[in-house]
């Protein structure tokens, strides 16, 4: 019996393509790690250098400064061509001026001068006002004197520089008051006084505020009208017949009445003389203007000062 033959079996792998795939994603990889690096790298150069290096980096990529070259162009190499000698100047080029602008100045400078010009102003505003105080308290203290009407309410009339501004006041005195007794009705000689105060003030541009005071002697035994209800009534009757005077009303500045609290006698609360009126001239008020006599000198402040802002650098 003849033997039986096995049959062949022919098995093919097909391993073309494994082979060219199988290290594409190390080099991937390795790009990416680069990058990283060199971002990582550039991190630290920026953490390392100061801020002036890098506005000087930036400055030095985005330049504002005008090209000083007298080549025709303005480029990064200004009209120059790069050769193995050197950098040299391209024929067609064209020369251009040069203009070296100086910093601006006029601007920072007219300030100055503004702002010392204001402060001449007002210092020359404020010498003006106390000599206006000074002037009005030589009237009024001649007035007193040369009237002999006057002579004997001397000193009933207190004139003083404060810092609120020119205090005038008309104060009581034993047997010579200004009013009548617990009432706002002002007596005739009172009426006289205000009416020379008035002459005075009328020459003035300070705004006015008007106090009404009473001695520490407690007015009847009723707490509805008290010293200050009658204080208050005292200024505003004042204040009344400074508008029948023809004070302009948008002259008055305040009008309160203080009672007791501020007595000019500390000491003796009771004393009459407590009892007063009080006519403020109220320092920085009103519609100040120059006098025509203080312009020579402020002119000649400012014309200095022009002078010293312009000399400087």
């Amino acid at each position: 019996m003849a033997e039986k033959l096995q049959p062949i079996i022919i098995k093919k792998v097909n391993k073309g393509h494994a082979g060219h795939h199988g290290g594409a994603w190390k080099v991937a990889y390795a790009d990416f790690v680069t990058a990283m690096m060199a971002f990582f790298l550039l991190l630290w150069l920026l953490s390392s250098v100061s801020q002036e290096q890098l506005e000087g980096v930036s400055n030095y990529f985005s330049p504002t400064m005008a090209s000083k070259s007298t080549s025709g162009s303005d480029g990064a190499l200004g009209g120059t061509a790069l050769s193995e000698e050197g950098a040299l100047t391209a024929k067609s080029s064209k020369a251009v001026a040069k203009l070296d602008l100086p910093p601006p100045k006029v601007q920072a400078t007219q300030t100055r001068i503004d702002s010392g010009e204001s402060n001449s102003m007002k210092e020359a505003l404020k010498k003006q006002e106390e000599k206006q105080f000074e002037d009005a308290k030589e009237k009024l203290e001649k007035a007193m004197k040369d009237n002999p009407a006057f002579r004997k309410l001397a000193n009933s009339l207190m004139i003083d520089n404060t810092p609120e501004g020119l205090r005038i006041q008309i104060v009581d005195q034993d047997g010579l008051a200004m009013f009548q007794s617990g009432s706002e009705k002002m007596i005739l000689h009172a009426k006289k006084i205000l009416e020379l105060v008035v002459k005075v003030i009328k020459t003035q541009p300070q705004d006015l505020a008007i106090e009404g005071h009473t001695d520490a002697s407690r007015f009847g035994g009723s707490n509805v009208y008290t010293n200050w209800e009658l204080s208050a009534d005292r200024a505003n009757t004042a204040r009344r017949y400074l508008l029948h005077l023809k004070i302009p009303e948008k002259r008055i500045g305040r009008v309160v009445g203080k009672a007791a609290k501020q007595p000019l006698l500390k000491d003796d609360p009771g004393n009459s003389r407590n009892r007063r009126l009080s006519i403020i001239l109220l320092r920085g008020t009103g519609d100040q203007k120059l006098a025509p006599e203080k312009l020579p000198g402020l002119r000649a402040i400012q014309k200095k000062q022009l002078e010293t802002q312009q000399a400087k650098p």
